[in-house]
């Protein structure tokens, strides 16, 4: 991503930061909306509990990853309460970065037939 140093992008990422940026980098969501995006996402393999949505949050927006977002919801709808959350350039370029490592590994593992034929085609 233009404007982002390789040398600040935060790879490997721990599964938690992984999915948390797949969930913020199609909009906006609080930790509460993150927490059943990852398990719908996950099909329910992955269930993040409030201990690691947050302290991964608290991590991800000290690391520049993720900001907390200006969006205010309507109180009718939404509990005001709620912090909503959006990922940051680094963020994205951090993303799109251990996706290309997945991508890498998936490919080496295709190349020594240990990876389903199913898996190797998005590659």
């Amino acid at each position: 991503m233009p404007g982002v140093a390789k040398s600040k992008l935060l790879t490997p990422l721990t599964p938690a930061v992984l999915h948390i940026l797949l969930v913020l980098s199609t909009g906006e969501r609080h930790g509460y909306g993150i927490m059943k995006q990852v398990a719908s996402e996950s099909q329910g393999k992955v269930k993040m509990g409030p201990g690691t949505l947050y302290g991964s949050i608290g991590r991800m927006i000290e690391a520049g990853l993720i900001r907390e977002s200006e969006r205010k919801v309507d109180p009718e709808l939404d509990d005001e309460r709620r912090v909503y959350y959006k990922i940051s350039a680094l963020g994205q370029a951090t993303l799109a970065a251990e996706l290309e490592r997945y991508r890498e590994v998936l490919a080496v593992a295709k190349k020594k037939q240990l990876a389903p034929n199913s898996l190797a085609h998005g590659i």
